[in-house]
Order: structure tokens, then C-alpha cells, then sequence
């Protein structure tokens, strides 16, 4: 039985490894209506990235895409040698030549089971404020994360040009995306889509706390409340669940990589975000995850 169209998402496709890129090339909507929302790092080569995007555009009614870090890095070894804004930018003009949507687009309005919804893909960045305890500034987090071996590769290969810094590029985004957010019809619910997760609890569960400064930021600490988010989708922290801050759902949705989701029963798919098949049971200040 075929079921009703639904608001799907995945994130952290991670193309480059082959198990993944097999996992891409069997994914298929469950109905054809069905909408595909992609949370970042689908690849670190613009042409994997384009590959993915393609692909997934021919299948799902609409893709929406949000950029990860790992699309922001510029490999030694990828041919398209752009950085930063540049990179960015050209990635976005791919999108526009498949028809996916992107943070520079107009947001779309789910209409499906669930819905109406404004889906709201953001392009937010960090600016290191997610720090460990005991690390009052920057700096102090940055020695930190090199005293423990936990550094992120973004501090080599994610270049911030034209802007002096990526918490510059950070915080010029959230002003750019809170400007269209308070313009949008405040009467429809947001499902708001990005890498990383808008609020810091989510991080808690790191094995290794020195790695959330590279993991959002506090500027959007409400933005779920403020922006009337029936849900919340990211990537990134590999760790995929359900829970609940506040009243609204987050949905972590990360196939992660294949050491990663090959021990896991089920074989990573596209995660139901519209209409709600069941409530998560983890709320803020606890970690009960579905």
C-alpha cells in the first residue's frame, strides 16, 4: 500500500565513502509526492555534491538543501578550487540549475499530512560559543580542543573569505536569516531545517565535549520558540534521534559514516519530519532518545 506524500529528511550522506554513496543511489521516495529534506555534508567535491543533489532531484517531488561544513571545505585534490562565500555561492547556483531549493530561495510552503508548514533551509554556521566548561573565551576552548587531539578539520580546510573570520561569517548569516524570518506569514508554522542543531543541548552527548564550539551557536538559542517551529531538523553530531526542547520537536537525521551506521539494526533512510508518526520521548534537561 502505497502511503501519503510525507516531509522527509537526511543529512551527512558522506558520498565520498562507497557504502554511502550506494545508500544514495538506493534511496527512493515511498510515495511520489514525497518532499526530501537534506541537512548538509552530502559530500566535501562539488562534483559529488552535484552528483547527490541530481540524483535525489529526479526522484523526490522537491529537494530542499542546506549547506554543511563538509560541503564548505576546499579539498586540495577537487578540481573547483572556490572558498568560502565563492564556494558557497557556486554550490547554491547547482542547486538552481536541479531545482533545489537552498537558504537563497524563497521558502517553500509544505501543503501535505501535517501541513501547512514553511520550510525554512538556513545557513547559519558557529562562532564557538558552544564551549566546554571551564573555557570562558575562544581561545581558551580553541587550547583546549588541540591539548585534547579534538580539533576540527574546518579549522584547516573551511575558509571564511571574504569575511576576517568564520564566527564573522557566522554571525552575518543569523542576522541576514533572522531579517527574512521575521518577515515571513507568522499565521504558518516553521519547520526550520540547518547543519547544526539551533539550540546546545543536543551536544551534551558528545563523547568528546571539546567539539561542540564547532557545533552552532548561542544566537539561536529561542529561535525555535520565536519563529513558531513545529520541528527542528540538523545533521552533523552523527548521533540521529528524536528529542523534544521546549515544546518542539528536534530531529537529529545524520546517516554518519559507514563505522558509524553499519553496526546500528535498521539501515539508515529517510527520516518522516511531516505528518508526526509518533512522539519523541526526550525533553529538555533529560536524554531519553527515540
Amino acid at each position: 500500500m502505497i502511503r501519503p506524500p510525507g516531509l522527509m529528511a537526511i543529512s551527512d550522506l558522506h558520498v565520498r565513502h562507497p557504502d554511502n554513496r550506494r545508500l544514495v543511489e538506493d534511496l527512493y521516495p515511498g510515495s511520489s509526492g514525497d518532499w526530501l529534506l537534506v541537512a548538509g555534508d552530502v559530500g566535501e567535491f562539488v562534483a559529488d555534491v552535484a552528483w547527490a543533489l541530481r540524483l535525489l532531484s529526479e526522484r523526490f517531488a522537491t529537494v530542499v538543501w542546506v549547506p554543511g561544513n563538509h560541503e564548505l571545505w576546499t579539498p586540495a585534490d577537487d578540481p573547483v578550487q572556490l572558498r568560502g562565500e565563492a564556494r558557497y555561492r557556486h554550490l547554491v547556483g547547482i542547486c538552481r540549475e536541479l531545482g533545489v531549493v537552498t537558504p537563497e530561495d524563497p521558502y517553500p510552503v509544505w501543503e501535505g499530512s501535517g501541513g501547512p508548514v514553511t520550510v525554512v533551509p538556513m545557513f547559519l554556521l558557529y562562532d564557538y560559543t558552544f564551549r566546554p566548561a571551564g573555557a570562558p573565551t575562544q581561545e581558551a576552548a580553541l587550547e583546549r580542543a588541540y591539548d585534547a587531539g579534538v580539533v576540527c578539520a574546518d579549522e584547516f580546510l573551511l575558509h571564511p573569505d571574504p569575511y576576517p573570520s568564520r564566527e564573522a561569517w557566522c554571525r552575518a548569516r543569523v542576522d541576514e536569516t533572522a531579517a527574512r524570518l521575521a518577515a515571513r506569514d507568522r499565521d504558518v508554522p516553521t519547520v526550520l531545517v540547518n547543519h547544526y542543531p539551533l539550540v546546545r543541548e543536543p551536544t551534551r552527548v558528545l563523547r568528546h565535549p571539546e567539539f561542540a564550539q564547532w557545533c552552532g551557536t548561542e544566537l539561536t538559542a529561542d529561535w525555535h520558540i520565536r519563529y513558531g517551529a513545529a520541528a527542528m531538523v540538523y545533521g552533523h553530531l552523527h548521533i540521529p534521534r528524536s528529542t523534544v526542547y521546549d515544546g518542539t520537536r528536534f530531529e537529529e537525521v545524520s546517516v554518519g559514516y559507514p563505522r558509524e551506521w553499519r553496526p546500528r539494526a535498521v539501515r539508515p533512510a529517510p527520516r518522516t519530519i511531516l505528518p508526526v508518526q509518533r512522539a519523541p520521548e526526550t525533553t529538555r534537561g533529560g536524554h531519553r532518545a527515540t
